[in-house]
């Protein structure tokens, strides 16, 4: 991943509340397009020149051929808010981030995610590395927002999950990220069927799974959709102990017993 810096010029005269809303609304769509990564984006005043800093997967995430019609229509606003196309200034790589996966086209992908990640949700199978989502094609309404809407959840039910006390609360976050006829699992499961179909790279859905009687009645466990068998010899990537492909599940052995 990257640093990059945007620098914002006006041309003519204008207001905070016009310039603030422009960038925003950019930053918001180039989120929601992959291009950047996280959520918060701070806008400074420098000289008259408004900065922003952000991540992006790659040095070129930026360039216009990866834009949406969305990141398109937010550029023409910045000119009738009287702001230049603003200047890109590569900072250098982000020493807490992940590279990119080497290849955009594995052998298989899954869509994964934790708290603690703001990478791409979509993750090479045979490295694990993020795919950034722009590169895939896999658009639904023009851009890539279903899919990070559907990791803002996901993150949101992990932290739940990991950092409240609650019993309901705990119970109802771990319902919603390892039942697979939660709302949220089958969400994410159509979002892999449609990235599947666009890119034609098979596409797997991660289960998390916490809790059990003991390792042994884990490591029997069967497929949650299938009920086939899916427990693999050697855990993939040291996370994925378990593996279906006619349903395109990967999980994780409980975290009670690792």
């Amino acid at each position: 991943m990257f640093v990059v810096e945007l620098q914002f010029e006006c041309f003519d005269n204008t207001t905070l509340s016009q310039v603030d809303s422009a960038i925003n609304g950019l930053m918001d769509a180039l989120r929601y397009n992959g291009q950047v990564l996280g959520r918060e984006f701070p806008v400074v005043i420098d000289e008259g020149i408004f900065r922003v800093r952000v991540v992006c997967p790659e040095k070129e995430s930026l360039h216009s051929r990866y834009n949406s019609p969305q990141v398109n229509v937010c550029y023409e606003q910045l000119t009738l808010s009287c702001l230049l196309t603003p200047k890109i200034k590569l900072l250098g790589v982000d020493l807490n981030s992940d590279s990119v996966a080497e290849s955009f086209s594995p052998s298989w992908q899954v869509l994964y995610t934790t708290y603690v990640h703001s990478c791409s949700p979509l993750r090479s199978g045979d490295t694990l590395l993020p795919i950034p989502l722009y590169q895939t094609g896999a658009v639904t309404d023009g851009d890539y927002k279903a899919i990070i809407k559907w990791q803002t959840e996901w993150q949101a039910f992990d932290e739940i999950q990991m950092a409240i006390k609650s019993p309901t609360a705990v119970s109802m976050a771990l319902t919603e990220i390892g039942d697979v006829d939660s709302e949220l699992f089958v969400r994410g499961r159509n979002l892999c069927r449609h990235i599947e179909t666009t890119t034609e790279v098979p596409t797997y859905y991660y289960q998390y799974r916490v809790g059990g009687e003991s390792e042994a009645t884990e490591l029997a466990r069967k497929c949650p959709s299938c009920g086939g068998e899916w427990h693999q010899s050697e855990a993939i990537h040291g996370l994925f102990h378990f593996k279906c492909d006619r349903c395109r599940i990967v999980s994780n052995m409980s975290w009670n017993f690792q």
